[in-house]
């Protein structure tokens, strides 16, 4: 999550230096050159006729549909308030795992997931537009249906883990989103002035490499041992450790509310994620009772 929190802030300043597809495309080709030492063992696996559709369902979430989202949504809001967005994705996450996945979720989960949602929002309502983001309002609707994809991906992926490793979905997500984004960056190119900037390289190189490799490897292993609802949870960190990254990196001061804001969120995923264990005297006190 700490990951993916820096790929708003690097997808916005990558953006600032070149076109969001043409920022996508080296980002899928930079991670995809990544996985080709794993081509040979990616090859033993039986391939059925719907292990194919989900795996091309699982890359049309991500990275295809979510990342045209989430590009154009940047570009209209501020990276701080597209990854407070990313809190709803837990939810819908969660609501989706119980009827397709039929996961069950616990009250504690329910209410540790509230509280963090209501950090979550409780932040959102604290941020302020800049001159960078023109239309917040729309950038943050489509920030929201990114995050709708966001939780589609995470749904059959967790499906796909029962077959599959971390590796090869991280590296078919890469693959067929190279594909699908080269005549979108082409055109652009096409059409539009290009000039090399070493810093916008830098920052789409760390998206590739770091966050998909990174972050999409790390999430997608964590799928394979908890489950969905549970491993949706943890997006609630972004906003927090995206307000982090923005005062650090972009100068962005944190106020006395949204730091209160950010432990609420904290101690809400902390509520969803523990056992709480009651010890036997008090259920036997409340029998004499």
């Amino acid at each position: 999550m700490f990951i993916w929190a820096s790929s708003f802030i690097a997808l916005k300043a990558a953006m600032n230096e070149y076109g969001a597809h043409t920022v996508i495309f080296v980002r899928m080709v930079f991670a995809s050159m990544c996985f080709l030492i794993f081509i040979k063992s990616f090859l033993k696996y039986d391939f059925t006729k719907k292990d194919i559709l989900l795996i091309l369902l699982l890359a049309l979430f991500e990275p295809c549909l979510y990342f045209l989202f989430e590009s154009k949504a940047l570009q209209l809001t501020t990276a701080s308030q597209a990854g407070m967005i990313a809190s709803l994705m837990p939810l819908i996450t969660s609501v989706a795992a119980v009827f397709i996945l039929k996961e069950l979720i616990s009250k504690q989960f329910i209410f540790g997931s509230i509280l963090a949602v209501f950090g979550a929002i409780w932040l959102s309502l604290e941020a302020t537009s800049s001159i960078t983001a023109p239309n917040p309002v729309l950038g943050n609707f489509l920030e929201f249906l990114a995050m709708a994809c966001a939780a589609g991906y995470t749904i059959v992926a967790k499906h796909l883990t029962y077959k599959f490793s971390a590796i090869f979905l991280t590296a078919a997500h890469a693959f067929i989103g190279t594909i699908f984004f080269l005549p979108l960056a082409f055109y652009e190119f096409t059409t539009t002035p290009f000039v090399f900037k070493l810093e916008g390289f830098l920052w789409t190189a760390y998206l590739g490499i770091i966050v998909t490799l990174g972050g999409y490897g790390l999430y997608n292993y964590a799928l394979t041992k908890i489950n969905a609802s549970k491993a949706s949870i943890f997006m609630n960190l972004i906003p927090v450790f995206t307000l982090v990254l923005a005062y650090i990196i972009l100068n962005e001061r944190l106020s006395y509310i949204e730091i209160t804001a950010s432990f609420v969120v904290l101690f809400g995923v902390f509520i969803s994620q523990i056992k709480i264990v009651i010890p036997k005297t008090i259920f036997n006190l409340f029998n004499k009772q």
